[in-house]
């Protein structure tokens, strides 16, 4: 017979697996700031390009920016946050514009 302390039907060699819960990643809101020098195509051409959105949501984001001095690109985790506006900074450096964006914690 089995051991007295195990219920029956309950294999005494199997162990239970304990649920571990994976909190998710913190995220960080990407920014972009309007500026009188970075001309609005190319603007749009970075949000297309680098932070993925089409060409309709590009000039939504640009247009609010220059509107009300600035707007939420996206929600993102700190490294995809971190690296498209490193990306997006790059070009905009090698291209000649001042385009300002920052990330913040959401």
């Amino acid at each position: 017979m089995g051991d007295p302390s195990t219920p029956p039907g309950i294999d005494p060699q199997v162990k239970e697996r304990a649920k571990t819960k994976v909190k998710p990643p913190p995220m960080y809101r990407v920014v972009l700031v309007n500026d009188d020098y970075t001309p609005r195509e190319f603007v749009v051409y970075i949000l297309v390009s680098v932070f993925r959105k089409d060409h309709s949501e590009a000039r939504r984001i640009m247009i609010t920016a220059h509107q009300g001095g600035r707007s939420l690109v996206g929600v993102y985790t700190y490294d995809v946050a971190s690296s498209r506006v490193d990306r997006a900074r790059r070009q905009a450096t090698e291209a000649g514009y001042p385009l300002m964006l920052y990330t913040e914690e959401a």
